[in-house]
């Protein structure tokens, strides 16, 4: 997997070798990033779910100002820090349960993207806690199968996309 755009450009990330990660594909990384490419420059980005730590990474390549991972997995989390490592990139990689992190932060984001794992029922648990750490303008991308239905209150939906089994779906506040 290489970084798609930005300063990292072509740059490679490590190989994804743990099963419990499913990585975005390289079609709907692109894709997100493109509809992003001019709201990203100089955001506070919060990647929960970061497995890899390759959504976050384009992020940063693309002009985020700054990046929080987010992952419970040790594995996810020490391949997002060798990942950053080898890019020569300092960011925040926090090990931690993501509804944990949500409810205890204070922190506030304009852009959160979300891939938990497909089917984990964590949507629903998390995305109503969102509320206070989006800034008023921000976005939260929702990574999903096709076949899932969500209810994403207190958020409207202001686009979504589909790439065969995956949707993104965007929401910002009302």
């Amino acid at each position: 997997m290489r970084v798609d755009s930005g300063i990292f450009k072509g740059r490679r990330l490590l190989e994804n070798k743990f099963e419990h990660i499913r990585p975005t594909t390289d079609k709907v990384r692109q894709a997100l990033f493109t509809k992003l490419q001019f709201f990203l420059p100089n955001k506070r980005v919060l990647d929960l779910f970061c497995g890899t730590g390759a959504l976050g990474i384009e992020a940063l390549s693309r002009g985020a100002s700054e990046v929080v991972f987010v992952d419970k997995d040790a594995r996810s989390a020490s391949m997002t820090r060798e990942n950053l490592k080898n890019l020569g990139v300092k960011a925040k990689v926090i090990r931690c349960d993501a509804v944990r992190f949500v409810e205890s932060c204070e922190e506030r984001f304009d852009l959160i993207i979300l891939d938990p794992p497909y089917k984990s029922g964590l949507y629903e648990k998390i995305v109503p806690k969102l509320f206070p750490l989006l800034e008023e303008d921000g976005i939260i991308v929702c990574e999903h199968d096709k076949k899932d239905v969500f209810n994403y209150s207190p958020f409207a939906i202001y686009d979504e996309k589909r790439y065969g089994n995956t949707v993104l779906t965007y929401l910002c506040k009302n």
